[in-house]
């Protein structure tokens, strides 16, 4: 025979199991979030291009809810201009640090490490160099940063090239057409190669930052008033 279920002595429950509790969510903080979104939409430019990139993609990769950006970035127009700045401090900071490596006493040899800098930095990073060379990504006039980036290595270029000149080793004197002419190879050079036109000219990829240095040699020859480097048979 069953015996009756005891009660629980007077003052006492019987004890139950708790559910488990979720933990208790943790507010989201970013010391730098602009920064952080900005990386985030590098990334995106790097892996599909300038098209690829939207304030809420850039928000998912940075961990936040999609509305967090709009305090910093409150368009993509916005985001995009950030990127640009960012594009061309990279930039900047490459064709630094090779005239911090070129001879002092030898501006035309700097002119050539500018050079060459400009297309690796543009063959490394095509999709940054896009944006930051064409007008169809974001306003170059609204962007103080990029503007003022641009007009002092324009400024730099345009001292080199006259130290250059002082000390004799330009045949050359109109320095406005040089530094044009400069710009226009190094710009040219680098867009045959993001559009996949070197192969045309049968230059295979692992032949081409030679082929843009030997360019640049030719150019600067050229300018230099001297007969160009013998050709590589």
């Amino acid at each position: 025979m069953r015996r009756p279920a005891k009660s629980p002595p007077a003052g006492r429950r019987s004890a139950k199991p708790h559910p488990a509790r979720a933990p208790a969510a943790k507010p989201y903080h970013h010391g730098d979030l602009r920064r952080v979104l900005i990386d985030a939409a590098m990334q995106l430019v790097g892996e599909g291009g300038p098209e690829a990139v939207s304030v809420r993609e850039a928000a998912r990769r940075a961990g936040v809810s999609p509305g967090a950006p709009f305090r910093h970035f409150p368009s993509r127009d916005a985001l995009m201009n950030a990127v640009a700045e960012e594009a061309q401090r990279r930039f900047r900071a490459e064709i630094e640090a090779a005239l911090a490596d070129a001879p002092a006493g030898d501006p035309l040899g700097r002119f050539r490490c500018l050079g060459i800098a400009y297309l690796r930095w543009a063959m490394k990073n095509p999709t940054h160099f896009e944006i930051i060379s064409s007008r169809r990504f974001f306003d170059h006039d609204r962007s103080a940063g990029v503007s003022s980036d641009n007009a002092e290595l324009i400024g730099l270029t345009e001292r080199i090239l006259a130290e250059a000149f002082s000390a004799g080793q330009l045949g050359a004197c109109n320095l406005k057409q040089v530094q044009i002419a400069g710009r226009a190879l190094v710009y040219g050079f680098a867009r045959m190669h993001i559009d996949g036109h070197m192969p045309r000219w049968g230059v295979g990829e692992a032949e081409v930052e030679q082929t843009a240095a030997d360019v640049v040699d030719l150019f600067i020859a050229g300018i230099a008033g001297r007969a160009a480097p013998s050709a590589k048979v």
